[in-house]
């Protein structure tokens, strides 16, 4: 049985390590990230003439002008859970028959999510406008590597499980699971 897996994934070069690879490079990139902005936003980073931390204070955008400070609107932490919460839900509707431990591990993401929000409050508004970046991106990717057209751009084989139309099924699927009274 061994053997017949290991000619299998070199015939069709899926080794399941590399669906991991990225998860291995972006996570530690996501952790030095944060770690770095909580630093420069408390000072905890010395540099000459005029402070990073003091630059910070006066920097941000719209309802967050102190990014040294965390967000007291709640608006930065409420949308990194909601965006979060999004990538799972339009993970979980692409799937069909999801094993046991998929369900379970489904289940935790979208626990971390929501547990996202007060750990986003607590900290400066610059790891929580970082996330929030980071977790659009993630969602604007997912939602672009649905779509056949950019698939096929990319020379993105397409697969049995895709669909001609990805948005209107994810829109169907999360209309049927959230909207519908049944």
């Amino acid at each position: 049985m061994r053997r017949l897996v290991s000619e299998l994934y070199v015939r069709d070069n899926c080794h399941p390590f590399k669906a991991t690879v990225l998860v291995w490079i972006q996570l530690p990139m996501w952790i030095f990230m944060s770690v770095a902005l909580r630093n420069l936003s408390t000072g905890a980073a010395h540099s000459e003439g005029v402070s990073v931390q003091e630059q910070l204070a006066t920097g941000g955008a719209l309802w967050f002008s102190d990014l040294t400070a965390s967000d007291s609107t709640w608006i930065l932490p409420i949308s990194v859970g909601v965006v979060n919460l999004l990538i799972v839900e339009l993970f979980a509707l692409q799937r069909r028959g999801m094993s046991c431990f998929q369900v379970c591990v489904t289940y935790f993401v979208r626990a971390v999510s929501v547990l996202m929000v007060p750990v986003a409050a607590t900290v400066p508004s610059s790891i929580a406008f970082y996330w929030l970046c980071s977790s659009l991106m993630g969602l604007a990717q997912n939602l672009l590597l649905c779509s056949p057209r950019f698939r096929q751009l990319c020379r993105i084989p397409l697969t049995k499980s895709h669909s001609d139309t990805p948005y209107k099924d994810l829109f169907a699927a999360f209309y049927a699971k959230f909207l519908s009274r049944k």
